[in-house]
């Protein structure tokens, strides 16, 4: 029980680390940004580079990020349903959902994803427009990368409901499923 937890835990940890990590791709983005407006509005100098780099980091930042709004509770939930449910029920619903439907899907992006930038990475992807960045396939391994973190996030909180609806840990499950279960969790 206490190898679970310590799994459950290594997982977490790598999510947050790798979100918070990721978040800085919110100032690199912004600095994006403002170059690409201010070169077209005050220089009219229009830059495919930089637009594309700019959904680059906007796909990086949204997609490393994923697996840590998920462990923090931060991620979208049908409140109007599941604010009159139990903390049971809240968790077997977690349970559940996490192996029907999370983990599945989780995984077969990861293969189709694995399989999408390995074939770009074989023929060395570059943007369509001759100006555009080269090696597109960096961004198709980022999108491989979120989904292995957003899938270690998924084995956390399984396991952490496992252990709470199966086992005697149920105080130690509960405290780390907190954020799971709140209805309105705070954010970090």
């Amino acid at each position: 029980m206490h190898v679970i937890i310590r799994i459950s835990d290594w997982l977490e940890k790598l999510a947050s680390k790798a979100g918070k990590l990721a978040a800085w791709t919110a100032i690199l983005l912004m600095l994006v940004i403002l170059s690409d407006v201010i070169l077209r509005r005050y220089f009219v100098i229009g830059s495919t580079r930089l637009q594309e780099l700019e959904w680059h980091l906007h796909g990086t930042l949204f997609l490393m990020t994923l697996g840590f709004a998920y462990v923090e509770g931060a991620h979208v939930r049908i409140e109007l349903l599941r604010e009159r449910w139990s903390e049971r029920t809240k968790i077997w619903v977690e349970l559940v959902g996490c192996l029907l439907l999370f983990l599945p899907f989780c995984l077969a992006t990861l293969k189709f994803g694995l399989d999408y930038a390995a074939m770009s990475f074989a023929n060395s992807e570059t943007s369509p427009t001759q100006t555009g960045l080269p090696m597109r396939w960096i961004i198709k391994y980022v999108m491989v990368l979120g989904f292995l973190i957003l899938t270690a996030s998924g084995v956390s909180v399984l396991l952490r409901s496992a252990l709470y609806l199966f086992s005697d840990a149920k105080d130690e499950a509960r405290q780390r499923l907190t954020r799971v279960i709140e209805d309105h969790p705070e954010t970090p």
